[in-house]
């Protein structure tokens, strides 16, 4: 009975002396921190911007001869270069903007006269675009359209059969615009994009000198773009 309560005793005592020594082998519960939040880059359409385009264009134009009747239409088409300027302010995702556009063209066409034995000539060597833009952007896509006032540098002639040179004269006419664009942001300054315009100008009267009669010409442009744009300042939006 002795010997028994003193193995209790002994073992107790071990036990109580062991203890401390399991507990401190327990590892400690690692602590985790919790990961950042993702930061995603918005592309920012903000700012002033300059650019150059180039595409083709094409100008239906229609020639009457006042009081008499129509002589016929024909499609002035050709090439064309220029630049852009233009400004702009991002509200989300739409986009607000203001454009001025310049660009030397060379759409040029003819057609018979119906009427007479000549031939009718229009070259369009010029025009111009002063328009507002509305835009939905996705990031770096933007797709937008525009309006406003365009102008129009033309040039009629009309000449014989055989090519000789009876009457020109030149014009500036100023019409209305409207088109639509899609831009792509490739760098935190830069784009490239395509866009399509359309011109109005209704009829006109054109006086030849040194030729009896007005002719009444009626034009409509429509062009097609593409067009490359560097944005001064600003660089991708941090979105939490």
């Amino acid at each position: 009975m002795k010997k028994n309560l003193l193995l209790a005793a002994v073992s107790l005592i071990a036990l109580s002396a062991a203890a401390p020594a399991v507990a401190a082998d327990l590892a400690a519960r690692p602590y985790t921190k919790a990961p950042p939040a993702a930061i995603a880059a918005v592309y920012d359409w903000g700012g002033f911007y300059i650019g150059i385009n180039g595409g083709g264009g094409s100008a239906r134009t229609t020639w009457d001869f006042v009081g008499v009747g129509r002589e016929g239409s024909h499609d002035a088409t050709g090439g064309t270069v220029g630049g852009q300027i233009g400004y702009r302010w991002q509200s989300g995702q739409f986009v607000f903007g203001v454009e001025g556009q310049g660009n030397w063209a060379d759409f040029s066409g003819d057609n018979v006269s119906a009427l007479f034995a000549t031939r009718n000539r229009t070259k369009i060597d010029a025009f111009g675009l002063i328009t507002g833009q509305v835009g939905y952007a996705w990031n770096n896509v933007l797709l937008y359209v525009k309006g406003g006032a365009a102008v129009v540098s033309d040039k009629y002639e009309i000449s014989d059969l055989g090519g000789g040179l009876l009457a020109s004269t030149s014009d500036t006419r100023w019409g209305g615009t409207v088109g639509a664009g899609l831009e792509y942001g490739f760098a935190p300054n830069w784009s490239v994009g395509v866009e399509y315009n359309h011109i109005f100008l209704a009829d006109k009267d054109v006086t030849f000198a040194g030729f009896a009669g007005t002719e009444r010409i009626r034009q409509d442009v429509d062009m097609g773009l593409v067009r490359l744009n560097y944005k001064f300042g600003g660089m991708p939006i941090a979105r939490y």
